[in-house]
């Protein structure tokens, strides 16, 4: 309005030119006058409260409170500091603040990626009374929260641990013959109990029929041999391998903690880490704090190295389990490695299969693209399976399945291994 007064003072001049400086005037006044109500009444008092912790991949409420000291209300925009790459639907946030009152804004947060994250300050944008003008600001620091594995399969096995409910989640336990069975105490003869279980002395003293009950061998080593090389980058589904990895990890150590069993980890591949075996339930936080900020590298995997490291530090007898992506190429190397292992350990090689090499097996052959991809997953399965044979015969336990199975079948391999006395 005011640019078309000034086309009218343009061409008719007089009265309207004076009309024309009049309203600029007044419109410069009223500008600064809304700056200057902006400048005194943004006084905004801003906390972010964030989790202890983060698990991979699940949202993560975050906790923004805000009080508004200055003009009777604002419009508000904010826009919280996630860490990059982690996604905040919610964000911006836009609304407006009564003067006084305490507003709470909670939204939730998905990070991707383990380790250290990194909240930036808050950033907000207020909007002045008649809406000239807006002020930016940034509220608080830096804050750094940790992100772990997601650990919910552990958690999920917690609930259905007992005997009664460990087939809903696949986990089973298997009578196989062996030695690993320990006494545990006297009690009453059961129907159905074996007559090799009875104990005869203590049944002629008390004058009636007493077992012997059993429990599994306990204070055996676990020890995860992890590769960190860049094999383990390939994504499988939203995560690396590699966190798929750490997720049968930790179900197992869960499993093997209870079991009365001590847990060691040392990593490969461009890292070496190594915590020391630990043991009892309570455990289990150790193990996360050890292992939440673990990474890939772009280094290739050195198996050789990596055995040899392991016979320094860990000079009893365990249970070593080698978590990679098999190749066929590894051959040359890997075998000599676990071999090097298997003269004082139990080696168990837990290998993931890719997802893409099923889904081009599975994929129906229309054109002569499709048979050429085929053929090369059929190529790919056959150079893992002649290293798994080859393996097998030197007396390694081997697992080869896909990433969603993976835990569990880790922890069935585990409870068949203790159950047949191998260790």
């Amino acid at each position: 309005m005011w640019l078309l007064l000034g086309v009218a003072a343009s061409i008719w001049g007089g009265q309207v030119l004076v009309t024309w400086y009049v309203v600029g005037g007044a419109l410069v006044l009223l500008f600064l006058i809304d700056g200057l109500l902006l400048w005194k009444g943004s006084k905004i008092e801003l906390v972010r409260k964030l989790p202890e912790r983060f698990a991979l991949g699940e949202p993560g409420e975050v906790g923004i409170e805000l009080v508004h000291h200055g003009a009777p209300s604002c419009a508000l925009m904010l826009f919280d500091g996630i860490p990059e790459g982690a996604e905040a639907e919610a964000m911006p946030w836009t609304g407006m603040v009564p003067r006084g009152e305490r507003l709470r804004v909670t939204h939730p947060v998905r990070i991707m990626e383990r380790g250290e994250a990194v909240f930036r300050p808050v950033h907000t944008r207020m909007r002045s009374p008649l809406g000239m003008w807006w002020k930016s600001a940034v509220h608080g620091e830096e804050e750094k929260v940790r992100v772990y594995p997601d650990y919910e399969p552990v958690i999920r096995f917690a609930l259905l641990a007992t005997q009664a409910r460990q087939d809903q989640m696949g986990i089973v336990r298997r009578s196989l013959a062996g030695s690993s069975r320990d006494f545990h105490q006297l009690r009453e003869y059961r129907e159905g109990d074996p007559l090799a279980q009875i104990d005869w002395k203590a049944t002629s003293r008390r004058m009636q029929l007493i077992s012997r009950e059993f429990q599994e061998q306990r204070n055996q080593t676990i020890i995860f041999l992890t590769d960190t090389g860049r094999r383990m980058r390939a994504m499988d589904g939203e995560l690396p391998q590699f966190d798929h990895c750490l997720n049968a990890m930790l179900l197992l150590s869960y499993v093997a903690l209870r079991q009365g069993d001590q847990v060691g980890v040392q990593s490969f591949g461009g890292t070496d880490r190594w915590l020391p075996p630990v043991k009892g339930a309570h455990s289990m936080a150790t193990l996360l704090n050890h292992l939440y900020d673990y990474q890939t590298t772009t280094e290739p995997s050195d198996f050789t190295t990596a055995a040899e490291r392991l016979q320094a530090r860990q000079r009893r007898r365990a249970m070593v389990v080698v978590m990679t992506n098999l190749r066929g190429e590894d051959a040359s190397e890997l075998i000599p490695a676990l071999r090097i292992l298997s003269a004082r350990h139990l080696v168990v090689l837990a290998s993931l299969r890719e997802r893409a090499i099923e889904d081009a097996r599975q994929h129906p052959i229309g054109v002569f693209k499709d048979a050429l991809r085929f053929s090369a997953a059929e190529q790919y399965d056959l150079e893992r399976e002649e290293v798994m044979a080859t393996l097998r015969a030197h007396g390694v336990v081997t697992l080869d399945v896909p990433a969603q199975d993976f835990p569990v079948e880790l922890a069935n391999q585990y409870l068949d291994i203790k159950a047949a006395g191998r260790l």
